[in-house]
């Protein structure tokens, strides 16, 4: 007979997730053990193994879960009917409201996705070529002339744009939705000032 799922299954997973991402971002993912895990979930090293076989099964339902969610939110931003630039401001302020809360998980991704094994790293990597395209489709936007022929100058404005974002919680961890939005301007300022010069 196959067992039944527990009603607060997606509960119980997401809190394992969550106690996860904290211990594997300020211990280290070799340093933390299935113990500690359990300890932090407050449940038994017994029930985590119901839900996972270890924990490179963690790292991955971690990550996984985190930049699809973020791949889901960023690529259906609405910006129909905004003008370019408002566009990028747009897009730069959601994507770091969208890191809000997910420091943890942030940390991990550093890290964690060159430690899955290939196939996994395909769907992770995939999820994040999915966001670059997205944004630098609409940085392309305010200055088609010095971005619309060469991939690679676009790649590197890209990148660059989510270099500034993707440290923020290096130095401003736990800052809420009014600082992020201060910065996102201050983003939004240096990139649309920036681009047509490239």
């Amino acid at each position: 007979m196959a067992r039944t799922i527990a009603k607060d299954h997606d509960e119980k997973r997401a809190q394992i997730l969550a106690s996860a991402a904290k211990v594997f971002a300020t211990e280290g993912f070799d340093r933390a053990s299935m113990t500690q895990l359990a300890r932090d979930c407050g449940i038994s090293k017994a029930n985590i193994y119901h839900y996972y076989d270890g924990k490179d099964a963690i790292l991955y339902d971690i990550l996984e879960t985190y930049l699809r969610r973020l791949r889901d939110r960023i690529c259906s931003i609405e910006l129909e009917g905004m003008a370019p630039e408002e566009r990028v401001r747009a897009l730069v302020r959601e994507i770091l409201l969208a890191y809000q809360g997910s420091d943890y998980e942030h940390r991990v991704q550093v890290n964690g996705v060159g430690r899955l094994p290939p196939e996994e790293q395909t769907v992770l990597r995939g999820y994040q070529r999915e966001m670059v395209v997205y944004v630098g489709d609409v940085l392309k936007g305010v200055a088609p002339e010095a971005l619309g022929d060469d991939s690679a100058k676009l790649r590197s404005v890209t990148m660059s744009v989510f270099g500034m974002l993707n440290w923020y919680y290096m130095w401003n961890s736990g800052a809420g939705p009014e600082a992020r939005e201060d910065y996102a301007r201050v983003v939004a300022d240096l990139t649309l000032n920036g681009v047509r010069g490239v």
